[in-house]
C-alpha cells in the first residue's frame, strides 16, 4: 500500500546503523558484566490508583548493559533483570533452554541478518588494498558457504542471504524467480573465489611468495585487518570467513571487538587510513517493509549514510541510477519496477560493497508473566509499540530491568545521529510517532494524527489499504505559491516556490494530514 507508513531502513543490529542501519548477542568468551542492581521506583510519588492510570502500563524502565545472551538468561532465572532486549538472539542451543522453563517467556522475530561489509577505499599510505576491486568484492560471493553458516553456526536459526532483501519480506517472493536465478549463481564455488581473485591480484601487481604464499605488494605482506564482533554467532562467522581467505593466500589480523570499539573504526574512521578491510555487519528492519526498493540506494551508495565509509561508495553508473529511481518511486508503472528491482538485483552481487550472509530467526526472552508487543520483523526493541504496551501480566506500575548488548553506543544527535538499534530502542520510549507500523502487516496506524488524504497525479501506481486514509486521483496537482521548496543557507530561511520558479509547478501526490485537535493534550 503506497499510503502505509514510510519503509523502514535497515538499521545496524550491533549498530544495527537502525548496520538504517542494528545487531544481536553471541555465545562469545564471558565477558565480566557487573549484575544490575534492582531498580526502585520514585519513593516521592505514590502510585496511581487501579484504573486511574495514564500514559505506561510501567513507572520505568531501567536499561543495563549485558553483552551475552547466556548470562542474560540466567540472569532472567535468577530473577536479576526482566526481559533481554537483544534485537534477537539465535542461539540454538540457547533457545530450548528458553522455550522448556515455565518461568520465561519469549518473543520471535524474522528482520535481522547479517553480512560482511569491505572496505572498498584506496589508501593513502601506499598499501594495497584488495577491495578496491569490484571483481575480489564479488567473488566474495563465491567464497563464502551460506548453507554452512545457516546449518552448522546457527543451527538452523538461519537462511541463507545473497540479496539485500529479506526472504520473509514480500519483495523476495514477488520476485522469486529472478532472486532463485542469483542464489544459483552465487552459489559456493570456492575454485571460482581463488581463480577470480587470483587472476586480480596479480593483475594489481601481488604476487604470492614464501613457504606459506602468501600475498605480498612492494615486497610487503599483505595484511587484511578483520573487525570481528564478539557478542554473537558473528564471532564464529567472523572466523570462519578468515580461514577461507588465509587458505587463498592472505594474512589475516583478526581483531575482535564490541560494537562500540568496532563502530570506531568502519563507522567513524576515514576508509582511506586503511585502519580495517572487513566487518562482520548485523541489520535489522524494524518493521515488515512492504517495499524493500530503498535497500539498494541505502546499502551501495553515498546517498545511504552520512559516515565516510558510505561516502567511499563508488557504483557503476547504471547501478547508481537504478538505486536511485527504486528509492524515490520514479517509474510509471508496477511493472516497470520489477524491472528496475530485478536489474537492481543483478547489478548489487557485481559491485558488491557488502556480501549478504544469512536471514536470522531471533528470539528476545523475558520473564514469564512480562507482556509487550512486538513485531515480526524488528521484535522487542523494534517495535515502536513497547513501550505503550510493556506490562507485567498481575499488576499495573512497577519496573522493568531491561538488559542489552550495548547502551549509549554512539551521540543521539537529532541530525545525522545514532541509527544502532541499542540507542533508538530506548528513544522510542522518550517520545511518540505520528504513525505506528502494524506488527503483523508493515500498514501505518495513526497514532498522534486523525486521518490523512492523498490526492494523487492520474495513472500513479497507487492503493490504499485502511480507512484511516482516503486516496483520490487528479490529472494536475499544481504546488502553492507560498510552499517551502528549497533552504537559503545565506539567509537561514526557507525559499517559496513562488521565489524559486517563474513558471507555475506541478507535483506527483499531495498528502494533507489531519491532527486531533487535543493533541497537545493528551
Amino acid at each position: 500500500s503506497a499510503c502505509s507508513q514510510p519503509t523502514p531502513t535497515p538499521a545496524p543490529a550491533e549498530e544495527q546503523p537502525q548496520e538504517q542501519p542494528q545487531e544481536q548477542p553471541a555465545a562469545a568468551e564471558p565477558t565480566a558484566t557487573p549484575e544490575p542492581e534492582p531498580a526502585q521506583a520514585p519513593a516521592e510519588e505514590a502510585a496511581p490508583a487501579a484504573g486511574e492510570r495514564t500514559g505506561a502500563w510501567v513507572d520505568q524502565v531501567v536499561f543495563t548493559t549485558q553483552p551475552e545472551a547466556n548470562a542474560a538468561v540466567a540472569q532472567l532465572q535468577a530473577g536479576d533483570i526482566d526481559i533481554y532486549g537483544a534485537p534477537a538472539v539465535n542461539d540454538p542451543e540457547l533457545f530450548p533452554k528458553v522455550r522448556d522453563d515455565e518461568n520465561l517467556t519469549y518473543f520471535q522475530s524474522f528482520g535481522s541478518y547479517n553480512e560482511l561489509t569491505m572496505n572498498p577505499a584506496e589508501f593513502t599510505d601506499g598499501r594495497l588494498n584488495p577491495f578496491t576491486s569490484a571483481k575480489i568484492r564479488e567473488a566474495m560471493n563465491w567464497l563464502i558457504d551460506r548453507n554452512y553458516v545457516a546449518q552448522e553456526i546457527y543451527g538452523g536459526l538461519a537462511v541463507p542471504k545473497f540479496l539485500p532483501i529479506t526472504s520473509a519480506f514480500p519483495d523476495y517472493a514477488r520476485y522469486v524467480a529472478k532472486v532463485r536465478e542469483l542464489e544459483a549463481k552465487y552459489a559456493y564455488n570456492p575454485d571460482k573465489a581463488r581463480e577470480v581473485i587470483t587472476a586480480e591480484m596479480e593483475a594489481m601487481g601481488a604476487e604470492r611468495v614464501g613457504p606459506q604464499g602468501r600475498w605480498t605488494y612492494n615486497g610487503e605482506t599483505i595484511t587484511l585487518v578483520f573487525l570481528i564482533r564478539v557478542e554473537d554467532r558473528r564471532r564464529m562467522i567472523g572466523d570462519y570467513v578468515a580461514n577461507q581467505l588465509e587458505d587463498l593466500g592472505f594474512q589475516v589480523d583478526r581483531q575482535y571487538k564490541t560494537s562500540s570499539e568496532a563502530s570506531a573504526l568502519w563507522i567513524r574512521s576515514d576508509p582511506a587510513e586503511g585502519q580495517w578491510h572487513l566487518y562482520t555487519g548485523g541489520w535489522i528492519t524494524t518493521a515488515i517493509s512492504r517495499d524493500q526498493g530503498g535497500n539498494f540506494d541505502f546499502f551501495y551508495t553515498p546517498r545511504g549514510l552520512g559516515v565516510p565509509l558510505w561516502q567511499a561508495y563508488t557504483p557503476d553508473p547504471e547501478f547508481d541510477e537504478v538505486s536511485q529511481r527504486l528509492d524515490n518511486n520514479d517509474f510509471a508503472t508496477l511493472d516497470e519496477r520489477g524491472e528496475l528491482f530485478q536489474r537492481a538485483m543483478e547489478l548489487a552481487p557485481q559491485n558488491a560493497f557488502r556480501v549478504w550472509i544469512v536471514d536470522t530467526v531471533g528470539f528476545s526472552p523475558a520473564v514469564g508473566n512480562l507482556s509487550v508487543a512486538y513485531d515480526l520483523a524488528g521484535g522487542v526493541a523494534g517495535s515502536s509499540l513497547w513501550p505503550y504496551t510493556i506490562r507485567y501480566a498481575d499488576q499495573e506500575g512497577g519496573t522493568v530491568r531491561w538488559a542489552q548488548q550495548q547502551v549509549l553506543v554512539e551521540p543521539w544527535n537529532p541530525i545525522a545521529g545514532t541509527n544502532w538499534i541499542y540507542d533508538t530502542d530506548v528513544q522510542r520510549a522518550t517520545g511518540e510517532f505520528a504513525v505506528n507500523s502494524d506488527p503483523y502487516t508493515g500498514l501505518g496506524l495513526p497514532n498522534r494524527i486523525a486521518r490523512a488524504e492523498v490526492v494523487a497525479q492520474t495513472g500513479t501506481p497507487m492503493g490504499k489499504t485502511l480507512d484511516w486514509v482516503t486516496l483520490d486521483f487528479q490529472d494536475e496537482i499544481v504546488v502553492p505559491d507560498d510552499a517551502w521548496v528549497d533552504w537559503d543557507a545565506t539567509e537561514q530561511r526557507f525559499i517559496t516556490a513562488g521565489e524559486k520558479y517563474t513558471e507555475t509547478v506541478t507535483a506527483k501526490t499531495k498528502v494533507t494530514v489531519y491532527y486531533p485537535a487535543d493533541l497537545y493534550e493528551t
